[in-house]
C-alpha cells in the first residue's frame, strides 16, 4: 500500500508489514522515516540489523540466503537494502518477489532509495511488492511550505520565533533541511537557556548566527523560472555557480524542460485547457504549479526561440563562441521567468 510520511506512525502501530520501501531525495526526511521504522521494530524485539548497499555488483543470492536461513532460535532482524539507483535489476526484482511469496515474521525488509520515476509504481513487479508492504514517497519541502515546516521544528525544539526570523531562516537554508536542523541546534546552544526553557528567536539573531546554507539543483532552478520568480531563479543560478556546477548541467536541464513544453503547447493551441494538458502529460503533482504558470505565459514560437538561445549557450560553453555562458544563462532565465525589462530574443 502507498502511505504518506505523516501516516507512518499510525501504520507502524496498526499493521505488521513485511516490507517498507522509502523513496525520495531529501536526506533528512528519509533518515527520520527510516529511524522511526527502526525504533518501532527494535521495541518489538527486532534487535539485530543487517545493512546491504545495493549496486550493480550486489549479489542477490546473499539476500536470499539470509532470508531463507531460519531456525527455531533465530533472532528477529531488520534487513536494510540501500539502493544506489531507483531501479532494481531483474535479479533484485525476482529476489524480493520470491521472498514476499512467503515472508518470515522474523524479518523486516527496509528498502531505501532515490525517488522513483513516474512509471515504476505502475509496473507489475512493483505493484506486487506494494500490495504486500508499504511504499512511502518522501518529497522535499518546497519553498511555499518551508516556513511552516521550520515553525513546527522550532516549536518542537523549544524555540519561539518571530515570523520575520522564520522567513529569514527559510531563505538561508532553503533546499538543505540538514543544515536547517544544524542551525536550530546552534541557536539552542548559543542561547544559554536552561533545559526546558523556551528560547526566543528574532531576525537580528538569525542574521548574526545563521550561515547561508541554501542549496539548490538544476531542476529547482527550472521550476523557479517557470513560476516567474526572477529574483529567486537568479539567486539559485548564482548559488549553483558558486558550488562549481558545470554550466552544461544547468543548460541540459533547461533545454530538456523547454522541449517537453512543445507538445503541451500544441495541445493548448488546439483548445485543450491547461489542467487537462497537465493531467495527460502526467506531470508530478509538486510541479503542476510551475508547468501551469509557464504554459500560461509562453507560446510555441517563444519556446523555439528560447531553445535557439540554448544552442548558442551550448556553443559558448564548448568554446565555440566568445559569449560568457553564465551571463547567457542568466539572460535565458530572465526571459523564461517573464522579466519585462529584458529585450526579446528576436531583438538580440
Amino acid at each position: 500500500m502507498k502511505i504518506k510520511p505523516e501516516q507512518l506512525t499510525r501504520t507502524l502501530n496498526n499493521e505488521q508489514l513485511p516490507l517498507y520501501w522509502l523513496s525520495g531525495d531529501e536526506p533528512l526526511l528519509m533518515q527520520e522515516a527510516a529511524d522511526a521504522i527502526r525504533t518501532h521494530y527494535r521495541k518489538s524485539g527486532f534487535l539485530e540489523r543487517e545493512v546491504f548497499n545495493v549496486d550493480r555488483s550486489f549479489d542477490w543470492g546473499e539476500f536470499q540466503h539470509i532470508t531463507s536461513n531460519l531456525s527455531l532460535f533465530s533472532e528477529q532482524k531488520i534487513i536494510e537494502l540501500r539502493l544506489g539507483s531507483a531501479k532494481l535489476d531483474d535479479a533484485g526484482k525476482k529476489a524480493i518477489q520470491f521472498y514476499l511469496e512467503d515472508p518470515s515474521t522474523d524479518f523486516l525488509i527496509l528498502i531505501s532509495g532515490p525517488k522513483l520515476d513516474a512509471g515504476t509504481p505502475k509496473t507489475k513487479w512493483f505493484t506486487q511488492i506494494e500490495s504486500a508492504g508499504a511504499l512511502i514517497q518522501i518529497w522535499p519541502v518546497n519553498r511555499e511550505n518551508l516556513q511552516s515546516w521550520l515553525e513546527q521544528r522550532l516549536i518542537r525544539e523549544g524555540v519561539q520565533a518571530e515570523s520575520q526570523a522564520v522567513a529569514l531562516l527559510a531563505d538561508k537554508v532553503e533546499g538543505n533541511l540538514l543544515a536547517a536542523m544544524q542551525e536550530i541546534e546552534k541557536i539552542k546552544l548559543l542561547s544559554n537557556t536552561e533545559p526546558g526553557q523556551t528560547i526566543a528567536l528574532d531576525s537580528k539573531t538569525v542574521m548574526q548566527v545563521v550561515a547561508d546554507s541554501s542549496r539548490f539543483n538544476a531542476f529547482q532552478l527550472v521550476d523557479a523560472a517557470f513560476l516567474g520568480d526572477t529574483v529567486r531563479s537568479q539567486k539559485m543560478l548564482s548559488g549553483l555557480r558558486n558550488e562549481g556546477i558545470f554550466p552544461l548541467v544547468i543548460l541540459a536541464a533547461l533545454s530538456r524542460e523547454l522541449r517537453s513544453l512543445i507538445p503541451m503547447l500544441e495541445s493548448k493551441d488546439r483548445g485543450q485547457n491547461i489542467s487537462s494538458i497537465i493531467q495527460s502529460a502526467r506531470v508530478w503533482f509538486n510541479r503542476k504549479n510551475a508547468i501551469s504558470s509557464i504554459l500560461g505565459r509562453l507560446n510555441q514560437q517563444t519556446v523555439w526561440e528560447l531553445l535557439d538561445h540554448s544552442r548558442l549557450i551550448d556553443q559558448s560553453i564548448k568554446g565555440m563562441s566568445d559569449a560568457n555562458p553564465w551571463d547567457e544563462l542568466s539572460l535565458l532565465l530572465l526571459q523564461i521567468s517573464g522579466n519585462s525589462s529584458v529585450a526579446t530574443l528576436t531583438a538580440r
